[in-house]
């Protein structure tokens, strides 16, 4: 507990104790509890960083929909500008928690990505969702896919393309070297990569300062709206039901935040259960992002995707096997420690480490489920996964199932 005094005034004792007299009666209504009780968060507030991004809707939502309430918190989301602002006012303190890329935070765990900071991933907040976008040019000539893109580049001098990602231990960077690997281009000898920020990527297309990137909605399909550009691929075609965004932290924050963490997790897969719902919380939940103050873009840049619903820009329309998920009964939130071992062995793959590090142990340190447990206990109606693995058949027909993983690393023919 902390040693600051909570102040509790009577009409919220009252509630409190009204909550209690009803917690063993109502999955999820425990939490109300935890403002009066031993349990009661560190924090009132909790300022939580994000990208505009769609994938920061259960971090919105949770604020909006007073979820975060109910388990005895305010939420305060800060828009930010890029990943590095992110990183570095959640390292500074400035930040309690944020919408993050999963690799990113791993990259600052071991200092790849920054000063090394011992962090903590929450949960995840979504799985799939992102796309990879070639140029309108590249499409009128005669370029549609990796295939295509792969004789052209082997026809160029090495550097003549230039291709963007988000931050470079991030997962756009990791889709997009996968994507082109898997092609036969190698992503830092064939080609030339930058980093943008999301905001960025499609009025940098558009001025000519590279012919494709890897970013997350509603971007692809701005892009593809302002006629620049087309989805070439999208993230589940790589990595079906893979993880994305995470909410992250710094492991001292958790240390001396316990209970304002594990209410904090409540607050947003709670938010989560009830986006993935229905289709009709889906549509509201793009209504509310495009609004100026969270993506400040069109709502018809969401709703389409949000929902599966996909047109390439380039004459191909499906309905996604595998859309952008939030919740799916709990397991999209679920801490798998094979997720962050996945990232491990593509930077050791790619040269951002020298040697293969603790896998398992890394993995052990940073993904934290016994918040997540507690979270999942207090929201009500969640089962935990038997195991901390899962397994996914990659587009190149790699299986990962987070065992053997210094083996996996070293499979690819295409490394650095």
């Amino acid at each position: 507990m902390s040693d600051v005094p909570v102040r509790i005034t009577r009409r919220r004792f009252l509630q409190a104790g009204a909550a209690l007299g009803g917690a063993m009666l109502l999955p999820g209504v425990m939490g109300a509890a935890y403002a009066a009780g031993s349990d009661a968060p560190e924090l009132n507030t909790v300022r939580v960083g994000f990208i505009p991004l769609t994938d920061c809707a259960p971090v919105v939502m949770a604020a909006l929909k007073g979820f975060d309430k109910k388990y005895g918190i305010s939420i305060v989301p800060s828009k930010e500008a890029s990943w590095a602002a992110v990183r570095d006012k959640l390292v500074s303190g400035e930040l309690d928690a944020a919408h993050m890329l999963y690799g990113m935070l791993y990259g600052l765990e071991l200092g790849l990505a920054g000063k090394a900071h011992p962090m903590a991933n929450l949960m995840t907040l979504n799985q799939n969702g992102q796309g990879i976008t070639l140029s309108s040019e590249l499409l009128e000539s005669g370029i549609r896919d990796a295939d295509g893109l792969a004789k052209r580049v082997a026809a160029s001098a090495p550097g003549t393309y230039t291709f963007a990602h988000t931050f470079p231990t991030g997962t756009h960077a990791m889709w997009l070297y996968y994507w082109l690997a898997a092609a036969g281009i190698h992503p830092f000898n064939d080609v030339r990569t930058v980093v943008v920020p999301p905001p960025q990527m499609v009025m940098n297309m558009r001025i000519g300062n590279m012919v494709g990137f890897c970013v997350g909605e509603p971007w692809n399909a701005r892009a593809i709206n302002d006629r620049i550009g087309f989805t070439a691929a999208t993230t589940q075609e790589v990595f079906p039901d893979h993880p994305e965004k995470i909410l992250g932290t710094r492991a001292a924050w958790v240390a001396q935040h316990p209970h304002t963490a594990r209410a904090l997790v409540a607050a947003v897969m709670e938010a989560a259960r009830w986006i993935d719902a229905s289709p009709d919380n889906r549509r509201e939940t793009a209504r509310v992002l495009a609004r100026r103050a969270w993506l400040n873009t069109k709502e018809q840049y969401l709703t389409g995707r949000m929902l599966g619903e996909y047109d390439s820009g380039a004459g191909r329309r499906w309905q996604d096997a595998h859309p952008m998920r939030f919740f799916n009964d709990g397991d999209v939130s679920f801490p798998w420690h094979s997720d962050g071992m996945w990232f491990l062995t593509q930077f050791r793959r790619w040269g951002l480490l020298t040697a293969d590090p603790d896998y398992q142990g890394i993995a052990a340190r940073i993904n934290r489920n016994d918040i997540w447990q507690q979270a999942a206990t207090a929201v009500g109606g969640i089962a935990t996964p038997s195991s901390l693995l899962r397994t996914s058949t990659l587009m190149d027909g790699s299986r990962w199932d987070g065992t053997r993983p210094a083996e996996y690393a070293a499979r690819f023919a295409i490394t650095r």
